[in-house]
């Protein structure tokens, strides 16, 4: 079963390709959703990237956080379930 991860402090500028490419070093991606603010559209500085496979998405935390990317150190771990509200 794939696990949803979430990636924190992007920056403004990165595309899906961008992290598709990224994370696909580690395992196979299965979608990528960057989230933008919803009056304005711009980015808002995260996403979420899903692995097919959870030793893939282990793997990508482990060599991904606290990594630089477009000048940015990148926060990635498990994506947490969304809260009602």
């Amino acid at each position: 079963m794939g696990k949803r991860l979430y990636i924190g402090n992007l920056p403004f500028t990165s595309t899906e390709d961008e992290l598709r490419t990224l994370f696909g070093e580690y395992g196979a991606v299965l979608g990528v959703d960057l989230i933008g603010d919803r009056e304005t559209g711009r980015p808002r500085g995260f996403g979420f990237v899903e692995m097919e496979e959870a030793a893939a998405a282990d793997a990508a935390i482990a060599a991904l956080d606290g990594k630089d990317f477009g000048g940015r150190n990148l926060k990635v771990n498990v994506a947490q379930e969304r809260r009602g509200g």
